[in-house]
């Protein structure tokens, strides 16, 4: 991160564990960025197997790629321990799809 500005690197984020509702779900293995705009769109995150079964119904780790709208500003949703979703585990999957 650069000193003094709000800016990160992709690597930073890159095995983050992410958050909803304080239940870790899964870590970041990827970040998509949209070609035109150059902003990040989505994550692609691994699923933890518990997680993966509540949201979705899977009975394993699964990737999937995450909205970023479900993260939330920056401010709120990065923690000391990775990332904190600012959405509700009920409403996650309608953030989710298939990679």
């Amino acid at each position: 991160m650069v000193k003094g500005s709000k800016s990160m690197k992709f690597n930073e984020l890159i095995a983050k564990e992410v958050f909803c509702e304080n239940i870790k779900i899964g870590k970041i293995t990827n970040i998509i960025v949209d070609g035109e705009e150059w902003k990040v769109t989505h994550f692609e995150i691994e699923l933890k197997k518990e997680a993966a079964f509540e949201i979705l119904g899977v009975k394993s780790t699964v990737r999937n790629v995450l909205a970023i709208s479900a993260v939330g500003p920056a401010s709120k949703a990065m923690t000391k321990d990775g990332i904190d979703l600012q959405v509700a585990l009920g409403q996650l999957r309608i953030y989710l799809r298939p990679p």
